[in-house]
């Protein structure tokens, strides 16, 4: 089966610590420096943060652009610098009032779909070699360029005076505070984000996470790549040939990545399927799986 140190492991991220933080803890507990992770939340949100460990870091990379969701709070009335309540107020707070508010349904509905959105200020897009929140905490102005996201789902679950309980399904790359940001626009009186959580990366799931004082509990490379792609299940023989970089036969329809795995159950690597034949993409070396 496969080596319980290498697997990708899903954390629920609390409060407070970086992800930066995380993966140093995560590196002394393992006993590896081998530690990548597939996204990073910010100290003030919590919830799905997935790490890569030994082998399975390899992998990361097939995870970091899946659609994501979330479920946040926005606060209207005020606008801040960093689009989040770490940020200080600009320009003139606005009233949330009845008005005001019946206006939300269709504000939301127009920033739901595929947009142009423009990130948030302080976020790790690169500008100029450096990221954009550096350059903003150096006391530099910077302007971002629009970016097309997709949002699948911009819902309001309540509304408490002037705050937003809002669930966001939303394409990789996407930016919850410049939503936030956006809607207050939108109505005229300006808005920020105030609480974050990260419910779901692709198929995993943050009720699937274990919290940060708890013990690591791996999900071996086959079980995630499996939860990702169609599986081609491979005797001992089919195995070793692909270990080598064989082109093999398969009845399995094509496919851009499938999971192919040993009599074990152990993940072998990951390959292209194309007319009947696999291309192989990523092999995993016995000591990775």
């Amino acid at each position: 089966m496969d080596d319980v140190t290498a697997g990708l492991l899903l954390l629920d991220k609390p409060l407070g610590p970086t992800s930066h933080d995380l993966v140093q803890r995560t590196r002394r507990i393992a006993g590896t420096r081998r530690v990548g992770h597939a996204g990073t939340l910010d100290p003030a949100a919590t919830g799905l943060m997935i790490l890569g460990i030994d082998g399975a870091t390899r992998l990361l990379t097939y995870l970091v652009g899946l659609d994501k969701t979330y479920t946040a709070t926005i606060r209207l009335g005020t606008a801040t610098t960093t689009d989040d309540a770490d940020g200080a107020p600009v320009g003139e707070p606005g009233a949330v009032d009845d008005a005001v508010r019946a206006r939300i349904p269709e504000a939301v509905a127009a920033l739901t779909g595929a947009i142009d959105q423009v990130p948030s200020s302080v976020s790790a897009v690169h500008v100029a070699g450096r990221r954009a929140h550096e350059l903003v905490r150096a006391g530099e102005a910077v302007d971002l360029p629009a970016r097309r996201v997709t949002i699948g789902r911009f819902e309001v679950l309540q509304v408490r005076n002037d705050e937003l309980d809002v669930v966001v399904d939303c394409s990789s790359g996407t930016y919850v505070r410049a939503l936030a940001r956006d809607l207050g626009a939108a109505l005229g009186v300006g808005g920020h984000l105030t609480a974050l959580r990260r419910t779901r990366v692709g198929p995993f799931d943050v009720a699937d996470a274990v919290p940060l004082e708890a013990p690591l509990a791996l999900l071996t490379p086959a079980a995630a790549m499996g939860a990702l792609f169609p599986t081609l299940r491979l005797d001992d023989e089919g195995a070793l040939a692909l270990r080598q970089g064989k082109r093999l036969p398969t009845d399995l329809p094509d496919a851009p990545v499938v999971a192919a795995t040993d009599a074990g159950g152990d993940l072998v690597g990951l390959v292209e399927v194309s007319a009947g034949r696999t291309r192989v993409l990523m092999n995993l070396r016995t000591a990775d799986a």
